[in-house]
């Protein structure tokens, strides 16, 4: 491993485009890792890459046309203007960040800087270079253009992703451009028996029928899901025992899509608990969908780090405890805990949903009848982690900070407090509590399009509960003499953070993203509720200030209570009324005094990562001998590869109506 003077030399920045810093991901345990675990992260790289598109798809339905126009006038530009070239590597590097024109944070579309005629040129002079452009039969290349010039340039055509709160009468579905759904209402849906609700797009018919595009070998993205299920079954035959049952069952659920072989998958991934190398490959995280129930494709390849990950194993084993002494009623505590384990883990590859935009901890499945009879895996990034830990710029924490004292808390604990913090969310909050014994539908859909939001600020709550514990003292998960300084660090970070995050939101005055409402939702309701939290102004400038961790560990406390309620019981009308309250709306003028003061340190808004490159070796006997890892360093030039290797006899099909499931 490189000493810390080496990691602190490296070349974390690469580039900033915006307000995004793009950071190059590193992941130094892979080069000890056995031959035999190599070549079986090689094929579940390949599993990885092998389902980007339909991401891409499921975020937008013209998203594959978009991209590939732009990617055709950079490689072939040539002759294309400097400034309109310029604009539109500026454009297409914001596109491939978020996986599309909309920000991955905001929800809302973004533009194209350049006129409609510039960007013609540019794709005719591209095409009189050499480049594929994409057209319909007997379509003009500059007709193309005119077609898709709303969507690069008109911010009024398909403005929000996800629309969770559109106000008024307007239904959440219609007001979402995402391709979950297609000229379906929520009220439509609510009388349609869904038969697959995770792995489908829901289509309105003009009859008025609805039908369900099932994604699964032989229907909707079928070459993208064949080649997943080759790449899978090729690692079959490195995995262990256990991890061969996961991917077998992985496998099957792709080849039938029934809800039955999606739980058995599961139970089988959750079963594996002693592997080294590990995959996410599927239709997990439901965000996109304002309902909270369509599942967004993502892959993710890791390797147990096993120095770090003692920590998470020691939350794990001590599950019991913490859920024992959960400050909800006792009705909502699960009496045996199952199956929890944690680890800490390196990342070798995200796509999808997971990056190039990344989570820094996970904790599946988010079935919760499998958690509560099975258990779940959490894992924390640490490799993630530390890759924000060397890229984040100092002055982020310090023009936030109302003294020096904080900063320099922050500066000695912050690193420290937040891996902990996202262990505990990940282990002890998404594993802990259960439904009422009468509730008996799933609560994402009694939650609806609260759901995730209950469910991010329920795991925030539960480790920013427990931080101040003696027992994480007892199980030296912290310093013995540090506690409080950690405890201190942590809540001002958490109350400093939902102020600074609003300079990701640079239009409108209403949060989509659900963990950026689950963050506002709890200070807001602390502010609201305790003496813990001051609103301070100095020279024109505003702080938000934790006063009291006592009296903010209370209010979590109380908060916590109400809000495992709130999932217990599947109380929807009071989850649309918290956040209402406290975690949707925000002061614009505020946003804009925070942004003003980003820009002028100009920090970054978001990161986005680099990922590291898998190469394999080739012997004479044309059998892998090694597996070679290296680091990009460049955005554009990882992003071009992903599409070159999407591109090989892959594409994203237009289902027919045989591809279609109908009820």
């Amino acid at each position: 491993m490189p000493s810390q003077e080496t990691q602190a030399d490296r070349r974390w920045v690469l580039e900033r485009v915006d307000d995004v810093s793009i950071v190059q991901l590193y992941a130094d345990g892979f080069s000890s890792l056995s031959l035999r675990d190599k070549i079986l992260v090689w094929h579940l790289y390949q599993a990885a890459l092998a389902g980007r598109d339909i991401y891409y798809d499921q975020r937008y339905a013209h998203n594959l046309e978009m991209r590939a126009v732009l990617e055709a006038v950079l490689t072939h530009g040539a002759d294309v203007a400097p400034p309109v070239l310029a604009e539109i590597r500026r454009y297409t590097k914001l596109f491939w960040i978020n996986t599309g024109a909309y920000n991955n944070v905001t929800a809302r579309k973004f533009l194209l800087a350049l006129t409609p005629r510039e960007l013609s040129d540019a794709v005719v002079a591209a095409a009189r270079a050499g480049a594929e452009v994409p057209h319909r039969t007997g379509e003009t290349l500059e007709g193309m253009v005119q077609r898709l010039a709303p969507l690069f340039f008109d911010a009024t055509v398909d403005p929000t992703l996800t629309n969770k709160t559109p106000g008024g009468d307007r239904d959440i579905l219609q007001a979402s451009a995402n391709n979950l759904y297609l000229d379906v209402t929520m009220a439509e849906v609510e009388r349609f028996p869904e038969r697959y609700g995770l792995n489908s797009r829901l289509v309105g018919l003009p009859s008025g029928q609805l039908v369900e595009e099932v994604y699964r070998v032989g229907a909707k993205y079928d070459a993208d899901i064949r080649r997943i299920v080759h790449h899978l079954a090729d690692a079959v035959a490195f995995a262990t025992p256990a991890m061969a049952a996961a991917l077998r069952a992985l496998i099957r659920f792709y080849e039938t899509g029934e809800e039955a072989d999606r739980i058995a998958y599961d139970i089988a991934w959750v079963r594996d608990q002693a592997s080294t190398v590990d995959t996410i490959n599927g239709f997990i995280e439901v965000y996109m969908d304002p309902r909270g129930t369509k599942g967004a494709w993502e892959g993710i390849v890791y390797y147990v780090h096993a120095e770090k990950t003692r920590k998470m194993q020691t939350l794990a084993t001590h599950a019991q405890w913490f859920e024992d002494h959960m400050p909800w009623e006792a009705r909502f505590r699960k009496p045996q805990v199952a199956g929890v384990t944690a680890t800490a883990i390196e990342v070798v590859v995200e796509t999808g949903d997971s990056g190039p935009m990344t989570p820094m901890g996970i904790n599946l499945p988010n079935d919760q009848a499998i958690r509560e009879r099975y258990g779940s895996k959490s894992v924390s990034l640490t490799n993630v982690n530390e890759a924000y830990e060397f890229s984040t710029p100092e002055g982020l924490r310090t023009e936030f900070s109302w003294s020096e004292a904080e900063a320099a808390r922050g500066e000695r604990w912050g690193a420290f407090a937040q891996e902990l913090t996202t262990g505990m969310h990940e282990v002890i909050g998404h594993g802990s509590g259960r439904m009422a014994a009468a509730v008996t539908a799933p609560p994402h859909l009694l939650l609806k399009e609260q759901y995730s939001a209950i469910e991010e600020s329920r795991a925030d709550l539960v480790a920013l509960y427990f931080l101040p514990d003696a027992k994480l003292v007892e199980l030296e998960l912290v310093p013995a003499g540090q506690q409080e300084e950690v405890v201190q660090a942590e809540f001002e970070y958490f109350v400093r953070n939902a102020l600074v995050q609003l300079r990701r939101v640079r239009e409108g005055a209403q949060l989509e993203e659900d963990h950026m409402r689950n963050r506002q939702m709890i200070v807001n309701w602390l502010r609201a509720h305790t003496s813990a939290i001051d609103v301070r102004r100095r020279d024109g400038k505003t702080y938000f200030v934790m006063t009291d961790a006592h009296v903010f560990r209370d209010g979590v406390g109380r908060l916590l209570a109400e809000v495992q309620r709130i999932k217990g019981e599947g109380d929807y009308a009071a989850a649309k009324a918290l956040f209402e309250q406290h975690g949707v709306h925000f002061d614009p003028a505020l946003r804009d005094e925070i942004v003003r003061r980003v820009d002028a340190l100009e920090l970054p808004s978001y990161t986005a990562f680099v990922m590291p490159r898998l190469q394999p070796r080739m012997g004479a006997d044309g059998e892998i001998v090694d597996v070679e890892i290296s680091y990009p360093c460049d955005l554009e030039t990882q992003m071009l590869e992903y599409s070159a290797f999407t591109r090989e006899g892959h594409s994203v099909p237009t289902p027919t109506d045989t591809d279609r499931t109908v009820a």
